[in-house]
């Protein structure tokens, strides 16, 4: 028995301690909760190990596996009526009359993504008792989930890994002893599925969707939320799985509809999954693809592999992306002692106080890990809960929330440098505009096209609520288009594809523009939006509570973003001047930020009283993050007031939002506030616990319940702390907080497509590099003054900055060293 002790008064003891490099995260018992399993995942098939010993249990999700079909056309063709009754009714600040009629005004929920069912394992001894040196880990260098533990003296090893190649999901189980194996596996699924068999060895389950879910938050009496039939007539998509075992030795058969393994030294288990889903316009069931061709083919390519093949070819597509970035704190304190704790109790000490930097360096690579294991290029995008998920009516539907959540997912995808995975969003993008431009001429007889809180796999676009069941506080938001269009523009100003811009982006950005200016109303000279909601927060007025009003500050940033970002657009592809002009002179008209009493950024046009002034929404600073209209560098006052939101809204919030104010903090330049907020978000959360938001024992954010937008928030929080570039120039270390005093970073991308590599110490650059992947024009800031080999500079100052602008050539390499002149 070995002990450990920590600050003198807590003692624990452990039979075994492993080490643990800052790559992966371990544990000495199974998960007995689904947020202490770890998640695979490779874009198309999510995976959550549970890692039992007798019975292993591993929750199974498909990436295009949601219920419905294709949106369906005027199911409110009455609403765009209402629209003309709400603006006269809020220009006379009659908001109670204005909130019931823009129920008048909503369309059907969205649908949910499902789960696809359950691989179970369960494992045969000779004798009972429990195991000895049980562990498990998630290795996030290799995106492997293995767990191992002694038994009747015999060690038992499982590896699970999700290859992107070969699109399976393979189970390894060995034993260090010959014929020591004895398993039963199974498949089951909560959606009606048929078992069947194909040969002695191979597993199939045939399952339908739902043709409707309701959201597990909407229960309306005398109405089934779970619809499998559509009397529409078209029904919900067709499911396959198939699951074959290859043994070692030992034998394979089929009992009862469960595969049957007896006397093997070593078992390999590959799963292949497919669903009919054919795009968000066909149905999936008439017009569904061949959902069992693809599932036996992908399988038998596969199989067509030695398994050292396939996971060698895993680890070297992983790799290709989790390799670009590299990030290192020399700070190691208490690092051979936290190396040696199970990481759900590591995460408890680090939330007591305990000092850990190698976790804050696993966090950050996580949220990476995460990203790659939930999206593909040629996939569907990360929704709510990435792409893992085990309830038929998950929370939130585990849709597309985009009055921020889905935008998060994305954050992190260009500037860390895994910007093919950001394609799946910006496919998404170019559907929703399809179903948007149906939604902006049936609703609001607009141009353009619009998108509101929630939509899904089908790109629905319309205000949910059921016509009329959702609360206009979050049904009828209406930017969800307009905030959505800065990840369009966003890929090109990283990447600088002016191709991708002219031919894919503008045009959507164009159109959502389009929308706005049709939106806009004028009022006492400026333009404003009417009716107008602020995600998710109402005000008081005359002693009530008030969520429909007109041109609230989130609205008036997002558009202000959008124009922005389409005039540089238009002018880079030197087409649609005229346009550019005309949104130029509404840019100059939309109503602007006000500063409030208290000195803070106001959310609404007047200095309103919030009913809850710690709202985990912080949407009117948009503008400064993720929008750049608002920077201590270009607009101190605004910056000054945006600090007093922060300051007046707290630290506290649910998981995501402590990942967005990790990015206010570093967008203010304040790296000790940005790094309080990364110890906030890393508070460690029960797997029960709904109270604050934080971390649960497996790294997932907790809203609570999880919430997968934190992890990605978070991570782009850290990158925005070493490195911004939204104001036109590579900002070096804008926000690095005291404890960060020493370190490197490497492979992060900043806009005009450069990658920067910083080492650091006592918190000044010492040497780096940037790569020039476009050869166009640098601007570089520093708080440390450079010499810049291979490149003539012009240099300046700004206060306490130094100012470095050069010509680059088109796959340059610029070495930077601290100057010592």
């Amino acid at each position: 028995m070995k002990k450990l002790f920590l600050w003198g008064c807590i003692v624990l003891s452990f039979k075994s301690l492993q080490a643990q490099d800052n790559s992966k995260i371990w544990y000495d018992k199974p998960a007995s909760e689904w947020v202490e399993a770890l998640p695979v995942g490779n874009g198309q098939i999510g995976a959550m190990v549970l890692g039992g010993v007798e019975d292993e249990l591993i929750q199974l999700n498909e990436s295009t596996l949601w219920s419905g079909g294709p949106r369906k056309n005027n199911v409110n063709p009455e609403a765009y009526k209402y629209l003309k009754p709400i603006r006269e009714a809020l220009s006379r600040k009659d908001y109670s009359s204005a909130q019931e009629l823009t129920r008048k005004m909503q369309g059907h929920y969205s649908e949910s993504f499902l789960p696809l069912g359950d691989l179970k394992i369960r494992q045969k001894f000779k004798s009972g008792g429990k195991p000895w040196k049980y562990y498990r880990d998630l290795d996030i260098s290799n995106a492997i989930a293995s767990v191992s533990y002694e038994k009747d003296g015999v060690k038992f090893t499982r590896e699970v890994l999700a290859s992107r190649p070969d699109q399976v999901l393979v189970v390894k189980i060995t034993a260090n002893k010959p014929k020591s194996i004895f398993l039963e596996v199974d498949l089951v699924s909560q959606l009606r599925p048929v078992i069947s068999t194909n040969g002695s060895d191979q597993l199939v389950m045939q399952a339908k969707a739902p043709a409707r879910v309701d959201p597990s938050y909407y229960n309306q009496q005398g109405r089934e939320p779970i619809a499998w039939e559509d009397v529409s007539g078209c029904n919900g998509m067709r499911v396959r799985t198939l699951l074959k075992a290859i043994p070692t030795q030992g034998e394979v058969s089929v009992v009862d509809n469960h595969l049957q393994i007896t006397a093997a030294t070593e078992v390999v288990l590959y799963l292949s999954a497919a669903t009919s889903f054919n795009g968000f316009d066909r149905c999936p069931d008439k017009d569904g693809l061949d959902e069992k061709a693809m599932a036996l083919n992908r399988l038998n390519a596969a199989l067509a592999k030695p398994y050292r093949d396939l996971r060698e070819d895993h680890i070297a597509a992983y790799r290709n992306f989790f390799n670009r970035v590299v990030f290192e704190l020399n700070n190691s304190v208490n690092a051979n002692v936290n190396s040696k704790i199970p990481s759900d109790l590591r995460l408890k000490f680090y939330s007591y106080g305990n000092e850990d930097p190698k976790l804050e360096e696993f966090f950050f690579q996580y949220g990476r890990y995460l990203l790659i294991s939930a999206s593909d290029p040629e996939g569907s995008p990360a929704n709510l809960q990435g792409i893992w998920n085990k309830e038929l009516r998950a929370p939130w539907s585990s849709n597309y929330t985009i009055n921020i959540n889905t935008q998060m997912n994305y954050w992190p995808a260009e500037s860390g440098n895994l910007s093919e995975l950001h394609q799946p969003l910006l496919q998404f993008i170019d559907n929703l505009s399809k179903t948007g431009s149906l939604t902006a001429k049936e609703y609001y007889r607009a141009r353009g096209w619009v998108a509101h809180h929630n939509s899904d796999i089908w790109a629905l676009s319309n205000a949910v609520g059921d016509l009329g069941g959702g609360d206009p506080l979050w049904a009828n938001w209406y930017m969800g288009g307009a905030w959505l269009s800065q990840h369009l523009w966003e890929h090109y100003a990283f990447t600088r594809d002016k191709k991708f811009l002219k031919e894919r982006a503008y045009p959507i950005m164009k159109d959502a523009a389009l929308f706005c200016v049709d939106w806009l109303i004028e009022r006492d000279g400026y333009l404003i939006t009417s009716p107008s909601t602020t995600p998710e927060n109402v005000f008081w007025y005359k002693g009530k509570q008030v969520s429909v009003s007109e041109a609230t500050t989130m609205d008036m940033a997002i558009i202000r973003d959008l124009f922005t970002n389409v005039i540089e657009a238009a002018y880079t592809i030197a087409e649609d001047r005229k346009f550019a002009n005309q949104l130029s002179q509404k840019l100059a008209k939309l109503y602007p930020y006000r500063i409030g009493k208290n000195g803070q950024l106001q959310e609404w046009t007047e200095d309103y009283e919030e009913v809850d002034p710690h709202h985990r929404h912080l949407s009117h600073l948009f503008g400064l993050h993720p929008g750049r209209s608002i920077s201590p560098l270009t607009t101190p006052e605004l910056a000054k007031a945006a600090e007093k939101t922060f300051e007046l809204r707290g630290d506290e919030g649910t998981g995501w939002s402590k990942g967005w104010k990790i990015n206010f903090a570093a967008r203010l330049l304040d790296g000790d506030h940005a790094y309080k907020m990364i110890r906030e978000i890393l508070k460690y959360c029960e797997p029960k616990d709904q109270g604050a938001g934080g971390t649960y024992p497996n790294f997932f954010d907790a809203h609570p319940p999880f919430q997968i937008d934190g992890n990605f928030g978070a991570t782009a929080g850290y990158i925005e702390m070493l490195l911004q570039s939204h104001l036109n120039e590579l900002h070096l270390l804008p926000a690095l907080p005291s404890t960060w005093s020493s370190g490197r970073v490497s492979g992060l991308k900043g806009r005009g497509n450069f990658e920067v590599d910083l080492t650091w110490k006592d918190k000044k650059i010492t040497n780096g590099k940037i790569t020039s992947f476009m050869g166009n024009h640098c601007r570089l800031r520093s708080l440390t003054p450079l010499a810049i080999e291979g490149a003539e500079v012009q240099s300046s100052h700004e206060g306490i900055y130094f100012i470095y602008s050069f010509k680059t050539e088109k796959g340059g390499e610029y070495h930077l060293s601290a100057y010592t002149n």
